[in-house]
């Protein structure tokens, strides 16, 4: 479970923004914890039709976290696919490129980067520096050449990071997962998960785990991991007859194409922090409620996080770090009348609510 404090560290990282289709408001909150492993991107002009958001819950350390932070939304960007208008293959293949890029000796060296920066500042500065905004230089080459160095072996971080992303361009939503933060929801006050919680005991990730020579103890991955997908834990991806998507931990993102329609009020992506304390519909409950009457949405977002934050470090819940990306559609969204919902590896989830799912698919 990590170290605790003696007592919270419940200054936030908060930032609002909007485009002419949405507007978004985020927070993050180290809480009990000894560190902040948490990190963030909100880019709501990732291109001129195109905004893109994602929250990366680090374990074992920050770095991988932060990697993903600075450089998977700009590898969707550099996707043949994704100029090909393929969002789906696009992201998939940039979850898989944090793996590669983070070997050898360049990526030991942005590793390092991140890792001095970390140890070189508070909580609240790394989310700063490591969380981009529009302006971010997405236009660069993908020039991760070969490196020659002492660390051109690096197989890669031991530590690791669950990735949830959300891409929305038009009417089109694209939500892609891999390990426990989630992906909701809000349809005329009804939450839907666009995503699915990748713990080892469930049956897909056990047999992937199994047949990969792992195993599951005490509902942790060889003993240790209680997540069975994830970016990084380069332990748990050493067999070189499997390829990535058979590992024993996998990248491999589960993807959710959802038609947007004139019922969607909001997503939200956060972290298991806050889905420990909380269910999908409590949290678009509480959402609904703060909306009518606070219009910034930052300030909603920290007042959840407030919410969850646990008293003392007794029960365990509430005691995580926080991220969450509140995102709202400005305008109803013009389109036919059925609501057709595509997904490859995944479907919504909201176990609270199965008997609407059909209206989504």
């Amino acid at each position: 479970m990590g170290i605790y404090l003696s007592s919270p560290k419940t200054d936030k990282f908060s930032e609002d923004g909007e485009n002419y289709s949405l507007r978004y408001g985020l927070s993050s909150m180290q809480g009990w914890r000894a560190t902040m492993e948490d990190a963030h991107a909100a880019l709501p002009d990732l291109d001129a039709s195109t905004s893109f958001f994602g929250v990366y819950d680090g374990h074992g350390g920050k770095v991988v976290a932060k990697f993903c932070a600075k450089f998977l939304h700009q590898q969707v960007l550099r996707s043949e696919a994704y100029l090909a208008g393929d969002m789906g293959t696009s992201v998939q293949r940039a979850f898989f490129r944090m793996d590669e890029m983070m070997r050898g000796q360049r990526g030991w060296r942005e590793l390092a980067v991140l890792g001095d920066k970390i140890n070189k500042f508070t909580g609240m500065i790394e989310g700063l520096i490591w969380s981009p905004r529009g302006n971010d230089s997405n236009d660069q080459p993908d020039d991760w050449a070969f490196e020659e160095g002492p660390h051109s072996d690096f197989s890669g971080p031991t530590s690791g990071s669950t990735a949830c992303v959300a891409i929305i361009r038009n009417n089109q939503l694209v939500v892609a997962n891999a390990g426990d933060s989630r992906c909701v929801i809000s349809r005329k006050g009804q939450a839907y998960n666009l995503s699915r919680d990748h713990k080892p005991d469930l049956e897909a990730e056990k047999d992937r785990i199994l047949k990969a020579g792992g195993f599951i103890h005490a509902g942790r991955v060889n003993g240790s991991l209680n997540l069975a997908r994830a970016i990084g834990d380069m332990e748990f991806k050493q067999n070189k007859f499997l390829p990535a998507e058979k590992q024993i931990v996998t990248a491999n993102p589960d993807i959710n194409t959802v038609e947007l329609c004139e019922d969607d009020e909001f997503i939200v992506l956060a972290c298991d922090g806050i889905w420990d304390c909380l269910s999908s519909q409590q949290l678009v409950d509480f959402v609904h409620e703060q909306l009518s009457m606070e219009s910034k949405l930052s300030v909603v977002c920290e007042r959840l996080l407030d919410r969850c934050l646990a008293p003392s470090t007794a029960g365990g819940e509430g005691c995580d770090n926080m991220t969450m990306i509140l995102v709202e559609f400005k305008k109803p969204i013009q389109r036919t009348a059925s609501a057709n919902e595509q997904s490859s590896g995944s479907e919504f989830t909201d176990t609270e609510s199965k008997q609407k799912e059909n209206e989504l698919k």
